[in-house]
């Protein structure tokens, strides 16, 4: 079993498995909205393997990164 790590999204904790990326562990959390588009429509990850953008989040401070190519760490902050 892979050790949980605590994680908040949008400053609500949550834990996930240490070999989980952000995107996955988002979605085991219920969190379904990862951003929205120009014209304000909810934006979640399509693709699952970096190609879509869809599931870009704001990461310790980092915009547009890709939560589907980032694994999670202990203590991360995420921002949809």
């Amino acid at each position: 079993m892979p050790e949980m790590l605590l994680v908040r999204v949008n400053g609500r904790e949550i834990r996930a498995p240490s070999n989980a990326t952000v995107a996955a562990a988002m979605i085991g959390a219920g969190e379904l909205i990862f951003r929205q588009s120009v014209s304000g429509e909810p934006r979640a990850p399509l693709c699952g393997m970096g190609v879509c953008f869809e599931c870009r989040v704001t990461i310790d401070g980092c915009a547009h990164l890709r939560s589907c190519q980032v694994l999670v760490r202990e203590g991360m902050e995420i921002h949809t």
